[in-house]
């Protein structure tokens, strides 16, 4: 687990004059001793973090404030944490790679936090890479999910996937041994590399879109499951550890967001997927396969109570940081479009609880 302190906001001396800034009704009645922590707490998605991070450190650089604490536990351990309830020892913000589940925000209502505030922040790719110095890969989604599948259909059912090697898989693709390094069932890029790229892929097969129609739990069980045998290695929250990984390994490949992959083009390249190569421009227009959305999850009942909280939420969806140009794009987020992001600033000001999802 990654922990990052950054300087959060707080009240800032008036050094003119030797007072303090007025603080807001909520601030009066409660402030650090009824929140019991004086910082802000942001918990969850490892592709979120360097953003959270980024911005934890602009606000203090403006405020001269007092640490916040960014955490890196994937996006499911995110949502759990944040879902724990309400008061100091449960975060006040979920970083998020996907969107909250059904099941998420019901054991945050069983917890007691009743109104959540969801932001998106911009868009990510999710890419498959590989060392600058292995094959080149352009994988069809139904590659990727007959080389990844636990199981594939057969003429008796469904047996144990097999293939070893990509040729196995597909004679267009590089003879290379089946190894990838990905992210584990708690992360967010898990969950949207599986939706996004297994189960499309799970889709292009005539026996499991039929399987479909007639069962959906039963098509997602068999598209949802990757192979345990070796073939994917689960290598924890930290994406940057992929990267080295691959450098070390050029006949692997590894799966990480985008913004990983463009802060390290020197040593990886990514793999195009139905002949798009993941770029700002693919995943903003959404050409490219294997896109996502990012988030944070606000609890609105914090807001006034823990100390910066406002401001860091009102830095995060700013101009500055989340806005076409702005620092967090040099950083790999990919912005929404301007008309999206003003209704993000819009929704960070009216604090709107979110309705509870379908799914």
């Amino acid at each position: 687990m990654k922990t990052f302190a950054y300087l959060a906001v707080a009240a800032v001396a008036l050094s003119a004059c030797g007072q303090q800034p007025a603080k807001s009704g909520a601030e009066k009645a409660a402030g650090p001793s009824a929140s019991g922590r004086d910082q802000v707490w942001a918990a969850g998605s490892s592709t979120v973090f360097p953003f959270a991070t980024r911005v934890a450190e602009n606000v203090a650089k403006t405020t001269g404030g007092r640490p916040a604490k960014v955490e890196s536990l994937g996006t499911g351990g995110g949502f759990k944490l944040f879902c724990g309830g309400s008061g100091a020892a449960f975060p006040d913000v979920a970083n998020a790679s996907r969107p909250i589940k059904k099941s998420e925000f019901e054991q945050c209502v069983a917890n007691g936090v009743t109104d959540i505030v969801e932001i998106k922040i911009g868009y990510d790719g999710i890419v498959i890479a590989n060392a600058k110095s292995g094959p080149t890969y352009n994988f069809k989604l139904d590659q990727i999910y007959r080389g990844l599948a636990a199981e594939l259909p057969s003429p008796t059912g469904f047996a144990k996937n097999t293939s070893k090697n990509w040729k196995d898989v597909d004679a267009s693709l590089p003879s290379q041994a089946i190894l990838v390094y990905g992210p584990p069932p708690t992360s967010g890029t898990r969950d949207a590399f599986v939706e996004l790229g297994l189960e499309k892929g799970a889709r292009m097969i005539p026996t499991l879109e039929t399987l479909r129609g007639k069962d959906e739990e039963a098509f997602k069980a068999r598209a949802h499951t990757i192979r345990s045998d070796g073939a994917w290695v689960d290598a924890g929250e930290n994406d940057n550890a992929i990267v080295q990984t691959l450098t070390k390994t050029p006949n692997a490949l590894g799966v990480f967001g985008y913004s990983f992959l463009e802060n390290n083009m020197d040593s990886v390249k990514a793999a195009k997927v139905d002949g798009v190569a993941p770029t700002f421009e693919t995943i903003s227009n959404g050409t490219y396969p294997v896109s996502r959305s990012l988030y944070v999850y606000v609890k609105k009942a914090n807001i006034g109570v823990t100390p910066g909280l406002r401001e860091f939420v009102n830095a995060f969806v700013s101009d500055a940081a989340t806005g076409k140009g702005g620092y967090l794009q040099q950083r790999g987020l990919i912005p929404l479009a301007p008309d999206a992001h003003a209704a993000q600033k819009e929704a960070a000001t009216a604090l709107a609880s979110m309705a509870a999802p379908a799914k």
